[in-house]
C-alpha cells in the first residue's frame, strides 16, 4: 500500500520512478493514470482538487496517457491502430493524418502505416504503442517500464523521444528498473520504500 504524505509533478518536467518489486510504483502510476482513487487522501491536477466522479474523470483520463510495458496492439494495420484514439476523440481529416504522420515520424515508423500490425517485431510494436500515447498529445504520459523487453536500438530511439516530451509542454512519469536510465534521461528520481518516498527528488544538474 502506498503512504506518501505529499508529492509534486511539476508541469513539463521528466521524473523516473524507481524501487524494488512491490514498492508501490504501478499502484502510483494507476493512482496518476486516474484508473483508481487513493484510498485515503487527495489529488490535486493543475491546481485542482480531483473529484473522483464519472464525469470529472472522463475530462482528466483524456489529459493523461499511461503505456504499459506489454501494450495490446489491435488487429489491421499500424495506421489503424495509431489513429484508433483521434477516431474516438472525433478528430477527423487532415489533422488526425497529420498527427499519425508526426508520430510515426518521431518513433522512426514513417513507412509503416499500411503494415499489419500483428506482424510487427516486438520492438516495433513498442514503437507503434508509442505512437499511439503520442499521437493523443497527452499533458501527462506516464510510462510502466515501456523500454524493458526491446532491442538496445529500439529502447535508444524511445529514450530519445521520452527525452524530447518535456521541451513541448508534456510532463513523463516513467517507471524503470533500469539504474542507468535515470541519468540518460536527465529528469528527476523519485524512490519508492515500501510505499513511501524514500528520497527528495532534485533535478539532476
Amino acid at each position: 500500500a502506498l503512504d506518501i504524505e505529499g508529492l509534486t509533478i511539476a508541469e513539463g518536467r521528466l521524473y523516473t520512478l524507481t524501487g524494488a518489486n512491490g514498492a508501490g510504483k504501478s499502484t502510483l502510476l494507476s493512482i496518476l493514470a486516474f484508473l483508481a482513487p487513493p484510498t485515503s487522501g487527495e489529488i490535486h491536477y493543475a491546481g485542482k482538487r480531483v473529484a473522483w466522479d464519472p464525469g470529472s474523470m472522463e475530462e482528466y483520463r483524456r489529459k493523461v496517457t499511461l503505456l504499459h510495458q506489454s501494450p495490446y496492439l489491435f488487429g489491421g494495420t499500424v495506421y489503424d491502430n495509431v489513429a484508433f484514439g483521434l477516431k474516438a476523440r472525433r478528430i477527423h481529416g487532415d489533422a488526425r493524418e497529420r498527427r499519425v504522420d508526426k508520430a510515426l515520424d518521431d518513433v522512426g515508423l514513417q513507412g509503416f502505416r499500411d503494415r499489419k500490425a500483428r506482424e510487427l517485431s516486438g520492438g516495433e510494436a513498442q514503437r507503434v504503442a508509442m505512437a499511439r500515447a503520442l499521437v493523443l498529445e497527452p499533458e501527462v504520459l506516464l510510462l510502466d517500464e515501456p523500454l524493458a523487453n526491446i532491442d538496445r536500438g529500439t529502447a535508444g530511439l524511445l529514450e530519445t523521444v521520452i527525452a524530447s516530451l518535456p521541451a513541448r509542454g508534456t510532463t513523463v512519469v516513467l517507471i524503470t528498473h533500469d539504474p542507468e536510465q535515470p541519468g540518460r534521461l536527465n529528469g528527476e528520481s523519485i524512490l519508492l520504500e515500501e510505499g513511501k518516498v524514500a528520497t527528495p527528488h532534485p533535478p539532476v544538474a
